[in-house]
């Protein structure tokens, strides 16, 4: 029936005979096959069948890879608001993926994977907006893009947004609010959240000061291994900030740091008489 169907011009028959025969389900798998049918239906203005055909180009499955024929198929399938296809021209545009890098073009479609509600993209434009590249340098819009990635839990995001209001960037300096949001991406394992959180706790910035909350967080992003985290930690254990006091775990926190080259913790076991060596 369904072989019917795409026989006779269905395209979406087409499309779905052509996932069976990519897939092996309920027929011999042939990429082939695949190729063919989605072929047929691509040509008939499926979009999803051109995504699906763009897939087979630039991987060479079913049929000779070819970037510049993925791009074209990526392209046709992203016109129509695919969203799949849409990051995929993105992607092309950033790489050079069967088409010369242009960040502008990667920006025009990134910005209509935003529309459509992706979180990673929404930062991603934030990102371009706030550093000026692809488009106009913005705050405004990046501030409007971290926002709307930042609701929908992007912890990158969050954190990103927390610094806008911490600086002022673009929205009235407001620590509460950067607190708010820095806790957000902390408590999701964002190191630079939890750092930046930790410091919040640490001066009192839009949280009540807490020796025993900064070390908590520093201890986070530690334990992820941020060097300047770990020299925080050996600073605060060695002076028993928030935690008891233990030279041996300072020491400990200290080296960790002085491992990855923070020049500071290097010090703090010099002043101790440890030798390190790089």
């Amino acid at each position: 029936m369904l072989r019917k169907s795409a026989e006779a011009g269905d395209a979406e028959a087409q499309l779905v005979l052509g996932k069976r025969f990519k897939s092996g389900s309920g027929v011999e798998q042939s990429h082939e096959q695949a190729v063919h049918w989605f072929g047929k239906a691509a040509e008939q203005g499926h979009a999803k069948a051109r995504f699906n055909l763009a897939l087979c180009y630039s991987k060479g499955e079913g049929i000779e890879k070819n970037d510049e024929q993925a791009i074209y198929w990526f392209g046709k399938a992203a016109e129509q608001g695919n969203k799949g296809a849409q990051l995929k021209m993105v992607i092309c545009y950033l790489t050079g993926e069967g088409v010369e890098k242009n960040r502008e073009q990667a920006a025009y479609w990134l910005g209509k994977v935003a529309e459509q509600g992706d979180a990673w993209a929404q930062f991603t434009l934030g990102t371009f907006y706030a550093s000026g590249s692809g488009v106009e340098k913005n705050d405004e819009q990046a501030l409007h893009w971290f926002g709307k990635a930042a609701e929908q839990g992007s912890a990158d995001a969050q954190c990103a947004l927390g610094i806008c209001y911490l600086k002022g960037e673009s929205v009235e300096k407001n620590f509460e609010q950067a607190a708010y949001w820095f806790s957000k991406a902390a408590e999701q394992g964002n190191v630079s959240a939890q750092v930046v959180f930790g410091i919040c706790y640490a001066h009192g910035g839009g949280v009540e000061k807490s020796d025993e909350q900064a070390a908590y967080w520093f201890t986070k992003a530690a334990e992820q291994g941020d060097a300047g985290a770990q020299h925080e930690m050996g600073c605060y254990y060695s002076a028993g900030l928030g935690v008891e006091k233990n030279q041996e775990q300072a020491i400990y926190w200290w080296r960790k740091a002085a491992e990855q080259g923070h020049e500071d913790a290097q010090k703090c076991l010099a002043e101790h008489g440890i030798e390190f060596q790089p």
